[in-house]
């Protein structure tokens, strides 16, 4: 079929008339570059489930793709899930434009294919989602965000009945099934009313409320506090009620948030980009933790699954890096243990080795996984098949796992836990930063850094894949003036080294680089799986004294991940 016929195709199932306005329009003004853009491809699952542009066609989030995938994901759920059509799905939602909309036709559709549906009654930070599948029992679980993507995007998350995330062979399995369903309009469904009246939705309100009390039972009660002001922000996002809940529960009531931030906003007004590792993102938190003279400025993604952290110093507030956060509670969590089975902690393979040594000291497992917590919390529940106890995992990107009770990332006791580690260390005259330091005193000092490189356009991801096979097919054999003493190749699941070319087969194909160096040191390339961007990361240790002066320690690390940037980035590039 030629554009303009699949164009018009794409009308005749469309339900929405505003994306069927949009290929109307482009189809009027035989903009064949526009209509392109929109049916050059399709969208794929990606980090577990689909994410993309608001807009018509298939290569955008809308209400046709999402009526295509549901009807997939319950086609696959009833050949992989023997009591699917009894267990149903847990369906939750943020705030974005369209979402609500989305969550509706994604209710229509599976309770069309018999399948009952679980539901809030609003919006919902992605952690309680996840929560809800295993409570609930359900067969699986969908929810509608784009988590810390720009406004215009939307997305569509698929929870497996294990909670996690999925992964091989179900991804794929759906994918299969999406291609197999028809066209939208043919898609069966079940008006709400007439879903309600066969007994096929259920309100599941109350498992916010559960999800509050099994987080904050979690936290030790043994050490003695001292009461700490916390800054919050939900950066326009749906975690702002369930965050303070949770807090109050645990019985840190000093918490004050940004006004013009508290209520959800899909458009995300003030701020460019809501994510909190951006530059900017916490400007406005920041501002209010001066103003009021928090302790702690915290902030939460859209979607409440990732958190940012900043913790008053004398010349002002520090925010702390993905893996300062990961390594503090991942010290902290182990310190806490008291179980017989063997500790494990699980980091990505793009996150600090610091957790290597931080795990030894406590006598715990460390394990690596690929980039993403639907890889970690699999990992975790077959280690937890062997007789290990899953203790936390994190990716360096802002997100945390630090209870079972939640198989994804979670910023909401993410943050719990750092608000309660920070009053422990008050009551010691202490702070986040100082026990920082101390472990970089007792494991040396690792430095990281990650930049990350936007593309444009259409063909961004192609172009990135481009950059990554040029690294591939002239790889350096020093950087920094360091030799690199291996070179792993995950998409081709080799390894290089000195000695020549080996298999690799310790992860999933990815479009990973890994470039292992001489002491210590590491740099890493990857595509972005939920955006258009080519992503860095460095690494480089330097060993520390017991002393209280880390300053030489922190230049030789910082001066060999400048190196590192040199010799791997284009200047263009940055």
């Amino acid at each position: 079929m030629s554009i303009v016929d699949r164009a018009r195709a794409w009308i005749a199932q469309d339900p929405d008339p505003e994306t069927r306005a949009e290929l109307e329009a482009l189809l009027a003004t035989h903009d064949v570059e526009a209509l392109e853009n929109r049916f050059s491809s399709f969208l794929e699952f990606g980090t577990a489930g689909l994410r993309g542009l608001l807009g018509a066609g298939p290569t955008r989030m809308n209400r046709v793709t999402v009526a295509r995938a549901t009807a997939g994901l319950c086609a696959w759920l009833k050949k992989q899930v023997p009591d699917a059509k009894s267990r149903g799905l847990c369906v939750a939602r943020d705030a974005r434009p369209m979402s609500d909309v989305f969550e509706r036709d994604v209710i229509e559709v599976a309770t069309g294919a018999g399948i009952p549906v679980s539901v809030f009654s609003g919006v919902t930070p992605t952690p309680v989602l996840a929560f809800a599948v295993l409570r609930q029992r359900a067969a699986g679980g969908v929810m509608i965000t784009a988590s810390h993507n720009p406004p215009g995007y939307n997305g569509y998350k698929v929870y497996w009945e294990n909670g996690a995330q999925i992964i091989p062979p179900h991804d794929r399995g759906i994918a299969d099934e999406i291609e197999e369903s028809p066209g939208a309009d043919r898609i069966p469904r079940l008006t709400l009313d007439d879903a309600r009246d066969r007994g096929l939705i259920r309100c599941i309100d109350t498992v916010q409320n559960d999800y509050v009390d099994a987080i904050v039972s979690e936290l030790s009660r043994a050490d003695e506090r001292l009461p700490v002001r916390v800054a919050y922000t939900a950066l326009h996002g749906v975690a702002e009620a369930t965050f303070c809940e949770v807090l109050y529960r645990a019985g840190f009531e000093d918490v004050h948030s940004v006004p013009e931030q508290r209520v959800p906003d899909g458009r995300f007004p003030t701020v460019e980009f809501p994510n909190p590792e951006e530059p900017g993102a916490m400007d406005r938190v920041l501002a209010l933790a001066e103003e009021v003279g928090a302790d702690l400025a915290v902030a939460n993604d859209p979607d409440g699954d990732r958190v940012g952290i900043a913790v008053r110093q004398q010349e002002g507030f520090e925010q702390l890096s993905g893996n300062d956060i990961g390594i503090l509670l991942a010290d902290d969590l182990l310190s806490q243990y008291e179980g017989t089975a063997e500790p494990v902690v699980i980091s990505t393979i793009v996150s600090s080795p610091m957790l290597g040594p931080v795990a030894a000291g406590h006598g715990a497992r460390w394990e690596q996984t690929l980039t993403g917590h639907k890889w970690i919390q699999n990992r975790a529940l077959e280690l937890e098949r062997e007789g290990f106890a899953y203790v936390f995992g994190y990716e360096e990107a802002l997100g945390y796992a630090p209870s079972p009770a939640v198989r994804d990332k979670d910023g909401i006791s993410s943050a719990l836990h750092m608000v309660d580690l920070a009053s422990r260390l008050k009551a010691k005259g202490r702070t986040l930063v100082d026990r920082r330091a101390e472990l970089w005193r007792k494991h040396g000092f690792h430095a990281d850094r990650q930049i990350s490189v936007r593309f444009e356009g259409s063909d961004a991801h192609a172009r990135m894949d481009r950059v990554v096979d040029g690294y591939r097919r002239r790889p350096p054999r020093r950087i920094a003036g360091a030799p690199v003493r291996r070179l792993l190749d995950l998409e081709r699941r080799v390894q290089w080294t000195p000695e020549g070319e080996s298999p690799f087969v310790a992860f999933a194909p990815s479009n990973v680089l890994i470039f292992e160096l001489e002491g210590g040191h590491r740099a890493m390339v990857r595509p972005s799986g939920t955006e258009p961007k080519l992503k860095y990361y460095f690494y480089a240790v330097a060993e520390a004294s017991d002393g209280r002066d880390l300053s030489s320690s922190k230049h030789a690390a910082n001066a060999m991940i400048e190196g590192m940037i040199k010799d791997l980035i284009p200047s263009s590039d940055c």
